[in-house]
């Protein structure tokens, strides 16, 4: 089957704003592109994404794994594949529709107990439903091996999130030689968050990975963080949103403006 969907997979160290980051995407998809379909994905175990996005999770990809990894302990083998064969729908029950996009969570990480055949089949059940939508945004555990163990191998647009450190850009030179290895992509760029030092920006590098924006440190994110409002509360003139927009410009998902 033909790949539709542009795949957008965010990732990159903890505690740099991975999610945040995420979340504006989706939001910003979403008001420049009302006609097309959009899904979220939260393939973080915190489910912090659907936080940032003011969804409430009530079923996840992983409680349907572990129905039928637990009907398969429990020797109850005809249930087993009668949960199999009703996953592809039964993750339709795990969507929830919001005004502009549709929102699934992985769950927790794989445990003791997982199946490689029912993790093999709801990935593939994830890359079908992928299809469905011309956009997928996906935030990601730290790293990437994850990503694609868990949901698909192939992304259209990997975008790394780092921090002005020197450790951070290190992390990205490292997630961006495991990607080489593991997933497939057609383009790769770098989102450098909360900048607290401006002059310094023309010292900071990222070997191999074009940078697409430096985001300051946002003082109306980081108040609507404390309040906890979503990213869909934050002002459209914020620090976090413009810088997101022009990092999504220069990925040519977003449309340069004239």
């Amino acid at each position: 089957m033909e790949q539709k969907a542009k795949i957008l997979t965010v990732a990159g160290k903890g505690g740099v704003g991975k999610t945040s980051i995420c979340a504006s995407i989706v939001r910003l998809l979403a008001e420049q592109y009302p006609d097309k379909k959009i899904l979220a994905i939260d393939a973080d175990p915190a489910v912090g994404l659907s936080v940032a996005l003011g969804v409430d999770v009530k079923l996840t990809l992983d409680d349907i794994r572990m129905s039928i990894v637990d009907s398969v302990e429990n020797g109850e083998t005809k249930a087993a594949l009668e949960l199999l064969s009703e996953a592809r729908f039964r993750i339709f029950d795990a969507l929830v529709e919001m005004p502009g996009f549709a929102f699934l969570a992985i769950g927790r990480p794989e445990s003791s107990g997982c199946y490689c055949k029912v993790n093999s089949y709801l990935k593939e059940v994830i890359s079908i439903l992928a299809n469905s939508f011309d956009y997928v945004v996906i935030d990601g555990e730290a790293g990437i091996e994850q990503i694609q163990r868990r949901v698909m191998e192939k992304v259209t647009h990997l975008i790394l999130v780092t921090d002005q450190s020197k450790k951070g850009a290190q992390v990205i030179a490292t997630i961006k030689q495991v990607a080489d290895e593991l997933i497939a992509y057609d383009r790769i760029g770098v989102i450098v968050n909360r900048v607290t030092n401006p002059e310094l920006v023309d010292a900071f590098e990222t070997p191999g990975v074009d940078i697409l924006s430096f985001i300051p440190a946002d003082s109306a994110f980081a108040a609507n963080d404390i309040m906890g409002k979503s990213v869909m509360a934050l002002p459209a003139d914020s620090a976090m949103l413009k810088g997101v927009r022009e990092a999504l410009r220069n990925i040519e998902i977003l449309e340069k403006e004239v």
